[in-house]
């Protein structure tokens, strides 16, 4: 789907900001407005853009909250949050010490939790314990009546945040009767931003305590804890829920076995083989070459050098290898909902192979189409729709699995 670009990583990108409308994190007029003073593949004037158009709707939401208009300030304030995380998604040359990555991280967090407080339903801040630190999170509940509920665990993917939480699931959720509990993980927003914790594959040593966290909490029913995994999260919780019993069901958006066939559709297989082959010496220049030809690449390497912690190009290509279900989905018992894309353009055909490997778990496959208007990675666009996916089978599957 061509939204506003001729670039398919723009397009695509643009098409995420913009679909958070729906849940009032933007507005139509301003994404359009924006995308008329960003060129074509030019990342610099992406990052303008975008910053400006944030800085205007921040503008326009404390200038709200300073004269007591709660709802304005609110919905500015969301929109803020959302355009500062589109400006920085660029920003990848050196992110670990790009004081704009930190800026603009930064003043998404602020608005976000300046808005959070805004909400007509109680939104906790939480530390969530983890090794030798804490992960920062959110508690976004129904009401403040202390009833325990079903709730949503959300983790989030290779490039998306925290802040991202509200319009991915918890507003949804919340609509619905259901809690949502949100996290940074390794490699993720503040955690590799402000901790420098980088991914990990083996998951489960991140969720594990964060579910530990979530039934000491009495407000969530701990028979009722549904994992939701948004882009890589989709192969992260799976691989969690094949060594924790207490989930009750599982919803991968979009379904992910094998995260390395994400790089396998983007490189020559000859190049492909000097990565494996640890030939650096001809693959990294290779790879150099490709990303300064292709937005998607560039961003897709740069990026994951960051937030997997890799030495080149080359090393985070072979880093994704272990980011695999063979072997542990057969371990997986939970309930669970795949969600597949018609024209997802960086893990086709992943979701199809996840439902053969769950043996073990009761699965069923949704693929929502570009007819629909939700045929996207992650359904970028239709957000409504694929959350009354989601949430229609979640209504049916949680009292089967309690």
């Amino acid at each position: 789907m061509k939204f506003l670009f001729d670039d398919e990583s723009f397009s695509f990108e643009t098409l995420r900001a913009a679909g958070f409308a729906h849940y009032g994190g933007a507005d139509l007029g301003e994404v359009i407005a924006t995308v008329q003073n960003i060129t074509e593949g030019d990342e610099e004037s992406w990052h303008r853009a975008w910053k400006a158009t944030a800085e205007r709707a921040q503008a326009i939401g404390e200038r709200a909250l300073a004269d007591g208009h709660r709802v304005s300030a609110r919905e500015a304030l969301l929109r803020a949050s959302n355009y500062y995380r589109t400006a920085e998604f660029y920003l990848r040359e050196h992110p670990a010490t790009d004081p704009e990555v930190k800026l603009l991280s930064s003043r998404s967090h602020d608005a976000f939790a300046t808005a959070a407080g805004l909400f007509d339903t109680p939104v906790e801040p939480v530390a969530i314990p983890y090794e030798n630190t804490t992960l920062p999170g959110y508690l976004f509940l129904v009401d403040d009546s202390g009833t325990p509920r079903p709730t949503v665990v959300y983790t989030s993917g290779y490039d998306s945040t925290l802040e991202e939480s509200y319009f991915a699931i918890a507003a949804a959720a919340l609509s619905r009767g259901y809690n949502a509990l949100a996290f940074d993980g390794p490699g993720q927003g503040a955690a590799l931003r402000e901790q420098k914790l980088v991914f990990r594959p083996d998951w489960e040593a991140v969720t594990t305590p964060v579910v530990d966290y979530a039934v000491s909490r009495p407000e969530i029913a701990d028979d009722k804890i549904v994992l939701f995994g948004y882009s890589l999260g989709g192969y992260l919780v799976a691989r969690a829920a094949a060594f924790d019993q207490r989930i009750a069901a599982l919803i991968l958006d979009d379904g992910i076995h094998d995260f390395h066939a994400a790089f396998d559709r983007m490189l020559p297989p000859a190049l492909t083989q000097w990565i494996n082959e640890e030939r650096d010496d001809v693959a990294v220049p290779v790879l150099t070459m490709l990303a300064g030809a292709n937005t998607q690449v560039r961003w897709a390497l740069r990026n994951g050098v960051w937030a997997m912690g890799a030495t080149s190009f080359a090393d985070l290509v072979r880093k994704t290898q272990d980011y695999t279900l063979s072997g542990i989905a057969d371990r997986i018992t939970a309930h669970t909902l795949i969600l597949s894309a018609e024209n997802d353009q960086f893990l086709k055909g992943q979701p199809e192979q996840v439902e053969k490997a769950l043996t073990n778990a009761s699965t069923t496959l949704v693929t929502l189409t570009e007819a629909e208007g939700a045929g996207e990675h992650c359904h970028m666009g239709a957000m409504g729709r694929a959350h009354q996916v989601i949430f229609d089978w979640l209504d049916s599957a949680l009292p089967a699995a309690a």
